[in-house]
C-alpha cells in the first residue's frame, strides 16, 4: 500500500454490473467522499486501475470517472507492487483463471459472484486463497439491501415466533432483441459462455437464505429455457441456458422456501424481487428498499366466497416497517467493509469459503433439475 492509499486493480468493469455498481456507485464514489473510514479514526484514500480486453472502452470509462490509469495488460497488472487488490467482475467463466494470477502474485482479491461455474472450481480457488494467505472476499450485496435490513432486524426481535416458510419470487420479462433492444448480454442466455439463470440467482439465494434464516439442508429445482430464440444486432441465436428456474429448498429449522427466478416474466408485484416470510407470530414482504409487515394480532380472518365481492382489501391490512437508519449503496457498504478488513484486519465473513457455499447450491440444483430428485447439500460440503 503506498503513501496515496490503497490501489485496486478492477477487471471487467466494462460490463454492465462492473461499471454502475462496482466502479462508478462504489469505488468512484467513495474515492470522491475522502477514501474509507479506518478503526483510528484516519480516512484512507483509493486508487483505481481499470483492466481489461478493450481499450477504447477503458479510455472512455477513465475519461468518464476522471481515472488515470488503465490497461489491457493483466500480467503488467499483477507484477506491480503498488497494486493492492485485484477485483474481478468479469463472466463468469473467465473469472478462475485470472484469480488464481492474482492469488499466485499475492494481491488481496475481491470478485463478483459466482466465483466459479462449478462448485470444484470455487473450493478449488477458496483452498488456493487459504493457503497462499491472501485476503479474498465474494460480493453478496443484497445482504445489505435497505429492504433486507429490515428483515433482518424483523428476526433479530423475534417477530415472527417459529419460521414456516419463505417465498421469493425475482424476475422482469428479458425481450428478445428483434423488435425491441435486450436489457441484458447475450452471454447470460448462452450456456458454453458461462449463461444460467440458476448459475447466476442461486449464489444470491444460498446467501440470502443461509444468511438470514439458517442453512439449507436439499434442494429441488427444475430449470426452463422458456424463450429458446434471442437476437444479437439483429442475428438469431440459440438460447441455450436457462432463462428460468423454479425451486424449493428445506432449511435445517424444517422451514421451507419456495424460489420462483424468471427472465420470462412480467412483474406483477412490488418489485423485482419480493421476499416473504410467514412464522406463527407475523408475516413480511420485503422488496428492495421496503419491507410490510402483519401481525398475529392484525391478521385478518377470510372467509371462501366467490359468490359476493371481495370484502378485504389485502394489500391496506400490511403495515410499513419505518426505517431507523438511512441505507447507503450495498455495493458500497460491503466494499467499505473489505477495504477495512484488508487494511484493518476487520472481520469479514464473505470470503471464498462462503463463495463456494453459493457454488455447493448451483451445483446440487442443477442435479435435481437434470436427475428430477431432490439433493442434500451435506453431499458437497469439503
Amino acid at each position: 500500500m503506498s503513501g496515496g492509499g490503497l490501489t485496486i486493480a478492477m477487471n471487467g468493469v466494462t460490463g454492465r454490473m462492473g461499471r454502475s455498481q462496482h466502479l462508478e456507485r462504489s469505488i468512484v464514489a467513495i474515492r470522491d467522499q475522502g477514501g474509507v473510514e479506518l478503526s483510528d479514526g484516519s480516512r484512507l484514500g483509493i486508487k483505481p486501475i481499470l483492466v481489461g480486453r478493450n481499450a477504447q472502452r477503458l479510455a472512455e470509462l477513465a475519461e468518464k470517472f476522471d481515472v488515470s490509469d488503465w490497461t489491457t495488460d493483466m500480467a503488467g497488472v499483477l507484477s506491480d507492487p503498488s497494486v493492492d487488490v485485484y477485483f474481478d467482475s468479469q463472466r463468469t467463466d473467465l473469472r478462475a483463471d485470472s484469480v488464481i494470477a492474482a492469488i499466485e502474485a499475492g494481491k488481496a482479491v475481491y470478485c463478483e459472484k459466482p466465483l466459479a461455474g462449478t462448485a470444484a472450481v470455487a473450493h478449488d480457488l477458496a483452498r488456493r486463497a487459504r493457503a497462499a494467505g491472501v485476503k479474498n472476499g465474494i460480493v453478496q450485496d443484497k445482504l445489505f439491501l435497505p429492504g433486507l435490513l429490515k428483515l433482518r432486524n424483523l428476526i433479530d426481535q423475534g417477530f415472527f415466533g417459529r419460521i414456516l416458510t419463505v417465498k421469493i419470487d425475482f424476475g422482469y420479462w428479458v425481450f428478445e432483441g428483434h423488435d425491441l433492444p435486450s436489457q441484458r448480454p447475450s452471454w447470460n442466455y448462452k450456456a458454453d459462455e458461462g449463461g444460467s439463470i440458476i448459475l447466476d440467482m442461486y449464489p444470491h439465494w444460498q446467501y440470502v437464505i443461509e444468511g438470514l434464516f439458517g442453512p439449507i439442508g436439499s434442494v429441488s429445482a427444475l430449470g426452463v429455457t422458456h424463450v429458446p430464440t434471442r437476437y444479437e444486432d439483429g442475428e438469431a441465436y440459440e438460447a441455450t441456458a436457462d432463462d428460468a428456474a423454479y425451486g424449493t429448498m428445506l432449511l435445517e429449522s424444517g422451514a421451507v422456501v419456495q424460489i420462483n427466478s424468471s427472465w420470462a416474466t412480467r412483474v406483477h408485484r412490488d418489485d423485482l424481487v419480493t421476499f416473504q416470510v410467514d412464522g406463527v407470530d407475523g408475516s413480511a414482504v420485503a422488496g428492495l428498499r421496503e419491507c410490510k409487515v402483519q401481525s398475529r394480532q392484525d391478521t385478518p380472518r377470510p372467509v371462501w366466497n366467490p359468490d359476493i365481492p371481495n370484502p378485504h382489501d389485502y394489500r391496506s391490512q400490511w403495515a410499513e416497517v419505518e426505517p431507523e437508519a438511512t441505507f447507503d449503496n450495498g455495493f458500497k457498504l460491503q466494499w467499505e467493509r473489505y477495504i477495512r478488513h484488508v487494511v484493518d484486519g476487520d472481520p469479514f465473513p464473505w470470503d471464498f469459503e462462503s463463495a463456494a457455499r453459493g457454488s455447493d447450491l448451483v451445483d446440487a440444483a442443477v442435479i435435481s433439475w437434470r436427475e428430477r430428485r431432490w439433493v442434500d447439500l451435506s453431499a458437497f460440503e469439503s
